[in-house]
């Protein structure tokens, strides 16, 4: 292989990478549009999703699942619970071994946690921002 080769080998993956980077999903948490939530710091939401607390501003949530091995997921969990897959099956391990708590039910994908929400008042979720729609209301935008 020679040089010239290799050289656009090279730039090809680090351009790759590089709109890799720009297709991230932007990732959001919403309730249904009827909540009394307004808005909510990253804070109470990891208290939300890890179980330490039921409710954001006095009014009462339940947190919502996507299924592991999701994108969105994944940054979620890296972003505002600041866990990773391990770590958080290892902390629900423990929870669920002494009857502290259980986890937040995981559905399918997005559009599944979108028909939740919009099915319960009291239901929070996260999703891709381009999958908001009437009846939902962003609380958070995760950064």
């Amino acid at each position: 292989m020679n040089v010239k080769t290799q050289i656009g080998r090279a730039l090809g993956a680090v351009g790759f990478l590089i709109a890799a980077g720009f297709a991230s999903a932007e990732v959001v948490v919403v309730v249904n549009s009827a909540s009394a939530v307004q808005q909510a710091s990253a804070s109470e939401i990891q208290q939300v999703y890890l179980g330490k607390r039921n409710d954001i501003g006095g009014a009462s949530l339940t947190p919502v699942d996507v299924s592991e091995g999701s994108e969105i997921r994944t940054i979620f969990y890296d972003k505002v619970i600041d866990k990773d897959p391990a770590q958080l099956n290892a902390y629900w391990s423990r929870l669920i071994f002494t009857g502290k708590g259980k986890p937040p039910k995981q559905y399918f994908d997005e559009a599944e946690v979108v028909e939740v929400i919009l099915e319960n008042e009291d239901s929070i979720g996260y999703i891709d921002a381009a999958g908001v729609t009437e009846g939902l209301r962003v609380i958070y935008t995760v950064k």
